[in-house]
Formats: C-alpha cells, sequence, structure tokens
C-alpha cells in the first residue's frame, strides 16, 4: 500500500517566518501540503496570519500547546518547557486546553487536532483531549483518532531525536528512516522546527527526505486529512 507522506513544522516565529514560507514553497513544488504545528497566541500577528493563510489554502494545523514558556506545574518539571504536556494530570491540561481554545478563537486559526511539545502527551492529556472535542492527537510513535479510538501506529522522524550525533550522521538517518518509512507503506512522518531551517544541511536533508518520500510512491497528505480515510 502507498504510503501517506505528513511534514510537520513547529517553531514558527516572526524571525524564522521568511524561511518556513520558502519550505511551504518547497513542498508545493513537490505537492507536498504541510502541518503546521501551532502555539496559540493571543496576539494576531504575522505568525498568525501566515498559518491562516496556509490554512485556507489546504495546509493542516495542530494545536502546539498553550504557552511553552509557562513551566508545568507536576513535580516532573526536569522534562523542561518545551514538554508542557508530557507529564499534566488531566486537570492542569484541562486548564491549559480552555486557555488555548480562546486564544485561537481570539485569533480565527481553526486547528485539526493537537500536537504536544516534543511530541509528548500524558494520559491526562489525552482524556482532556477527548473532553474539550479534540479528534486527533498525534504524538511521538503514533496518530490517535480520538473519537474512534484507532491508532495508526509512526514514529516522528525529526533532528531533535537524533540530537546526540553529529549533523551529517543526523541528515544521513533522516533520509533512511524515511526511504524504510515509504517501502513499508502507511505512515511517514518527518518533522522539523523552524529553527533548524536557518542550517542548510539540515533544510536539505529534510527536502531530501521528502524526495525519497516520494521516490518510493509516499504521496503528500496532512494530519487533518487523516480522520477522513480510512487506517492504513
Amino acid at each position: 500500500m502507498d504510503a501517506r507522506l505528513l511534514v510537520s513544522l513547529s517553531g514558527v516565529t516572526t524571525r524564522t517566518l521568511h524561511r518556513c514560507a520558502h519550505l511551504a514553497a518547497e513542498l508545493e513544488r513537490r505537492h507536498v501540503p504541510l502541518s503546521i504545528l501551532h502555539v496559540a497566541r493571543t496576539e494576531d500577528g504575522p505568525v498568525t496570519a501566515w498559518v491562516r493563510t496556509r490554512a485556507a489554502a489546504g495546509d493542516s494545523v495542530l494545536l502546539n500547546g498553550y504557552d511553552h514558556r509557562i513551566p508545568p506545574t507536576h513535580r516532573a518539571v526536569h522534562l523542561g518547557r518545551k514538554a508542557e504536556f508530557a507529564v499534566l494530570p488531566a486537570h492542569e491540561a484541562r486548564l491549559r486546553l480552555i486557555a488555548a481554545k480562546a486564544a485561537l478563537d481570539t485569533t480565527g486559526v481553526t486547528v485539526d487536532g493537537f500536537a504536544p511539545p516534543r511530541w509528548l502527551a500524558s494520559p491526562g492529556t489525552v482524556q482532556a483531549l477527548r473532553e474539550h472535542g479534540f479528534a486527533l492527537c498525534a504524538d511521538q510513535n503514533a496518530v490517535r483518532d480520538l473519537v474512534t479510538g484507532e491508532i495508526r501506529r509512526a514514529r516522528v522522524q525529526d533532528f531533535t531525536s537524533q540530537s546526540h550525533r553529529t549533523e551529517t550522521v543526523r541528515c544521513f538517518a533522516l533520509v533512511l528512516a524515511s526511504a524504510r518509512a515509504a517501502r513499508r507503506g502507511g505512515l511517514v512522518r518527518l518533522g522539523i522546527d523552524a529553527a533548524d531551517l536557518s542550517r542548510p544541511g539540515l533544510r536539505q536533508a529534510l527536502l531530501d527526505a521528502v524526495d525519497v518520500a516520494l521516490e518510493n510512491r509516499a504521496f503528500g497528505s496532512t494530519y487533518g486529512s487523516l480522520r477522513h480515510t480510512a487506517p492504513a
């Protein structure tokens, strides 16, 4: 069965926006849509406007948390601020989701699901997502349909999971993993942080991983579209 290629982008800021737009254009040229991991913001600035524009053009938007600057109050804070939902109990996850949904309503951004920072979601977070009407949660190892309970198992391939390696090895590993996943069928999940787009080697490795997946009969898709198709 042909694979579905999902490319996600996180960490979009005003300083990285021009590089993000260039990546989106490169993917458009390959007929691959983008899935944007969006942190809820109350201000209606250029990043939010760009996200709305991309969503109108067919890209997917996933809520990527409320505010990464606020550490979880749970004792396991050593995971860091970017693991905002990694260890939260359900009641605290509910509070952050309420705040995030209010911020999204303010800026007019509609999301297709939830992808936690560092792809780590606690069981309490998953419970809170269901209670607040989220239909999809994409974590490190799977994409979960929160309505039907279906789980599509596929690990995210990104550079953070290979941080202990040299850049050359990390790039090679990403391309190789993409090729293998595409040949197996199912989901090919590639991710990049906007900050890494300033590094030509990492940016090119992502595009090479996209190209090798397409060469192995994967086709571009989004996280949002997964709920409209039968599981692989």
